[in-house]
This record gives C-alpha cells, structure tokens and sequence, in this order.
C-alpha cells in the first residue's frame, strides 16, 4: 500500500498515468465510433460502383449501337476502369484478392461450369446445323483469343462491383437469389435488343454468379465468356464482330 502512495505522490507519476487514462479513454472512444464511420464509406462507395458500372453499360447504347464508334467504346472503357483498378489497389492491397483477381478455386470454378459450356458449344453447333446458319472466316480467330480479355473486364464489372456490392450492402438487404436474379438481369438488359443474345447472357450470368459466389474467381468466368459469347455471337446470332469493330474505319 505504502509503495502505490509513493508511486501517485511523485509528479512525474502522475503525469505517466493521467497519459496512460487519457490514451485509453481515447482507443475505445475510436474503436467505438470508427466501425460505424467505415461502413457508410462502404455503403457509399458500393452504390458509386454499382452506379458506375450501369452508367457504363448504358453508354453502349449510345457508342457502340448508335454513333457505331464501338472500338473507341472498349478502348475507353478499358482505360478507365483499369485506372479505377489501380487506384483502389493502391489503397487496399488485397482488393484484388477480393474481387476475384486470384488462382485459389480457379480449377474448382473452371471445372464447375465445363459441363455447360460443352452443353452450351453443342446446341450452338446444333442450331448452327439446323438453320444453316454456319460461316467461317478468319475473323472468327482473333476474336476467339482476344474476347476473353473484354469477358474478363464485363465480369469484373458485372458481378464483383455490381452483384458483390449488392451483396454486402448494410442499408439494403437483399437475399443472395435475389442479387442473382437482379445482377442476371441487368446484364441481359445491356443485350437488349437481341431477344435471344438477351436470354444467353441472363442464363449465363446465373451460371457464373453461383460459381462466384462458391469459389470467388473471375479468371474462368472471363474465359468463358470470351470464349462461348464469340462462338453464339457467330454461329447463332450471325454477328461478325471483327467487322464490327472496326465499322468506323
């Protein structure tokens, strides 16, 4: 007892435990209020990206179905949206991880959706056949190896920025079929008009958010995408999207 009173009775004391007070006071004073500060950044910056991303898909229809500048569309999409990239991996290293940006689960998911896309490769063959609506040249090539880097980035801004954020929303509760079927069907909408490329994308987008929201990487459903959306476009809807492309030139 005698040594805690000499140990308050010395100034120099003193001043260590009212700093010692003061500093606890003030960390559990921060770790009250922060969590709260932090999720409505979250909740803001989740309706930004969400918003963003139907803002860029409405935008299509003005570039690359009316003025036709469909080159310059992708070119600036890409541009953004991987400057967008950087920025926030700059401030959140494991953002990338998050997204889906991983080799965890690749094979998981790749495997997962092998069977429908060899089902999905049949019956476009199978149509293709039946209405003899087969052309090949070789523009077909380059889009085959070069859409699966734009199916990288729809999917990117598709599921993780829109259906993710959807997802983990605090204000907003939405159920995870609920978040599939809305997210399915805002990225048929971007198809629109075509009835039947309509009705590919939204089954397709259910197929990819429930491998997603299971395994959580984007690597296989961008490959998918490039490479079944380049073969339907093709063989059933009768778009050369090469020509397309560079329509403008």
């Amino acid at each position: 007892m005698s040594n805690c009173f000499k140990f308050l009775s010395s100034g120099t004391n003193i001043q260590q435990f009212r700093k010692l007070f003061h500093f606890s006071v003030n960390f559990r004073t921060k770790q009250q209020s922060v969590p709260i500060f932090v999720n409505m950044e979250t909740d803001k910056r989740r309706w930004f990206e969400a918003g963003a991303v139907i803002l860029t898909g409405t935008l299509r229809f003005v570039f690359s179905e009316w003025l036709e500048l469909r080159v310059f569309y992708i070119a600036a999409v890409c541009l953004f949206w991987i400057v967008y990239i950087r920025k926030r991996h700059q401030g959140n290293e494991f953002i990338l991880r998050d997204w889906g940006f991983q080799k965890k689960n690749f094979k998981q998911s790749f495997f997962f959706l092998m069977p429908f896309a060899l089902a999905g490769v049949a019956g476009i063959v199978w149509y293709s056949l039946a209405v003899k609506a087969i052309f090949l040249n070789w523009h077909v090539i380059p889009i085959f190896l070069f859409y699966p880097v734009w199916g990288i980035l729809q999917q990117f801004l598709v599921i993780p920025l829109v259906a993710g954020n959807l997802n983990a929303l605090s204000a907003v509760r939405l159920s995870r079929p609920q978040v599939i079927l809305l997210t399915s069907f805002l990225f048929a909408l971007v198809h629109y008009p075509s009835l039947t490329l309509m009705l590919f994308a939204f089954v397709m987008e259910l197929l990819f958010l429930t491998a997603y929201f299971r395994w959580k990487n984007l690597w296989s459903l961008g490959l998918y995408h490039g490479w079944l959306g380049s073969l339907f476009l093709y063989f059933v809807v009768g778009r050369d999207l090469w020509s397309e492309l560079w329509s403008i030139f």
